[in-house]
This record gives C-alpha cells, structure tokens and sequence, in this order.
C-alpha cells in the first residue's frame, strides 16, 4: 500500500483541478490528424480521441453495419476493443516513462449501442507500483459525434437521455519497462491533453468477425484459430485485447448461435509464440433465456500454453 496512491481521497482536489483542464479543453481548437493504421483490424473504426486530462480519457468510434452483432445492435467486441484502447491513455499518462500491458478487463452491458456512435468514457482509479486500474463506461452517442459535447452531456447533472450508458467496465494493466513496446516513443498521450487525435478509417473487408481470418473447426465445442499475423498484434508483438475479445465472442456465438454476448471478463495471462490460437468452450450454465461461457485460448502451436481465460454471458435475442 505505501507504494501505491488510492484515487478516492484526492476527488475534491482532482474534480477542480479537472474542471480548469476541461475549461481549457472546451475552449481549443486543436486536432491532430494522425495517418490511418492500413491493414490492422480496427482501421474502419473511424476512431477520433479527446485526452480531457492526466486522468480521463474519452473515445467515439462511428457504428458501421460491419461492426454489428447478429443482434443488430453494437457487438460486445467491438465495445471490448474500445475499452481497451480508451483506458490505456490515463494509464501510460501516470506511469510514464514506463509502459503498460493489458492484465483483466470486465465490461457489463446495461443496454445496446443501436445508434450510435459508441462513446467510451475512462477515468483513472488507481495507481499502484505494479498495476493501474482505469474504469470505463460506454454510451450510445444517439447522433452526438462532438467528443467535447458528449464530455459536457456527461458531466451535466439532469442531462441523461442525451446519452445512453450501455455498459460499464473496469480495466487493470500491468506496468512494464517502456522497453518493452515497439516504438513507445511515438505515442505519447501526456502531451495530447487538451486535443482531439482523429485517425480518418480505412476500408476493412468483412463484418468484425471474420475480418480476423477465424477458422472454426469445431463450432459445438467453441474450437475456433486465429493465425499471429500483424493484423491483430499490439505494441508488445503479442494479440490485442480487443482482437482476442472478438475471437472469445465468435467462439461463444459458435457455440449458441441464438444467443448474443452481453458480458464477458478476460484475464491475460501471457503472450502468444508461434501461433495460431485456438479457443476452446465449456459450458457454465444454460438457462431459458441466457447462457454462461467459460471460453480459453491457447497457442496451439507451443504445446497449448495458456493464453487468456474468458467468462462470456450471452442472452436470448429478443424475437
């Protein structure tokens, strides 16, 4: 605990000094342009950012057709891939120089994104000497694409249905020496604060899914295998949480096709090698209306080791 600083104590401090930041925030016209990522998963994300200060960090990603669950409305993978974007910029802010890796996400949905855009809203809520905790919490933006209007809807009391909470998660990461990522030295959200960082989307062929090039072998039993291409690997080489959530979420959609993902808690536990991954599923529970996965991946190609262990709840699609 000594080396560790608790949030919660400090809120009268921060929300003032958050309230200056914003101010200024609210006022500038900044925006950074950055190239579009070609060839990586997310690249029609269509993703813009607003660092609001060390602490918060918020994310809009337009809702394409593409980005849908069968469901019809925003796909749990796309929302995990979001969260774990959004919520690693207040973190590599307080821990910098060092870098950071993600450890557990768990997002639980309140409501579906139909409309959209999705806005993902992050906020630090601790930092210790080997691990950061960062919440998240996702709206159905209903048409607002202004990340500095949504801020201000957010933070104004009276003002719920021009947002709609759709779901709400925490995030810990692990610390870990900058050396550890690929060209850490060009991404630098502490000096972002106050800026919208737009990255214009490129085309991606396929809906979310099978944009990763799964190949299900054994649908029942939730075996699905996704090759290590540099299409899904993060800055530490290894694949990116969001892409391994979308996997999980293929799996279980495998295994209950009549059911959509609506939860879902992951721990990672290492990095893959070789490749490919395959996930396998066993069945928690089986209800009338919803579902309980216990989905895990492996490195099929290094003697199965371990990668991540998932639980996805899935409910019964409404009709």
């Amino acid at each position: 605990m000594a080396f560790s600083v608790m949030m919660e104590p400090m809120l009268d401090q921060e929300n003032a000094v958050s309230a200056a930041v914003a101010a200024a925030v609210f006022s500038a016209d900044s925006t950074v342009v950055e190239p579009a990522t070609r060839d990586y998963f997310s690249s029609d994300f269509d993703l813009v950012s607003l660092q609001v200060s060390r602490e918060r960090s918020l994310m809009r990603a337009r809702l394409s057709d593409k980005l849908r669950s069968h469901a019809g409305s925003a796909s749990l993978g796309l929302l995990m891939t979001l969260v774990d974007f959004v919520t690693s910029d207040p973190a590599l802010v307080v821990v910098h120089p060092d870098w950071t890796a993600t450890q557990d996400i768990a997002l639980h949905a309140v409501a579906p994104v139909s409309e959209g855009p999705v806005i993902v809203d992050s906020r630090l809520v601790r930092v210790g000497k080997k691990t950061v905790v960062v919440s998240a919490d996702v709206y159905d933006g209903h048409g607002i694409t202004d990340l500095r209007e949504a801020a201000e809807v957010i933070d104004t009391v009276g003002s719920a249905g021009a947002l709609t909470l759709a779901a709400r998660g925490l995030v810990t990461f692990a610390r870990l020496p900058r050396s550890a990522a690929r060209d850490a030295d060009s991404y630098t959200p502490g000096k972002w604060i106050g800026k919208l960082r737009e990255r214009p989307g490129e085309p991606v062929d396929g809906t979310i899914y099978s944009r990763l090039g799964l190949r299900v072998l054994d649908a029942a039993g939730g075996v699905l295998e996704l090759d290590k291409t540099p299409s899904v690997l993060n800055s530490i080489g290894t694949l990116q949480g969001g892409a391994q959530a979308i996997f999980v979420e293929a799996a279980a959609h495998a295994m209950r096709p009549d059911l959509v993902a609506t939860d879902m808690q992951v721990h990672y536990l290492a990095q893959i090698g070789s490749g490919p991954a395959r996930s396998y599923g066993t069945v928690i529970r089986d209800a009338a209306d919803h579902s309980v996965l216990s989905i895990r991946l492996v490195d099929a190609g290094n003697d199965d080791r371990l990668l991540t262990l998932t639980t996805v709840t899935l409910q019964r699609v409404a009709g």
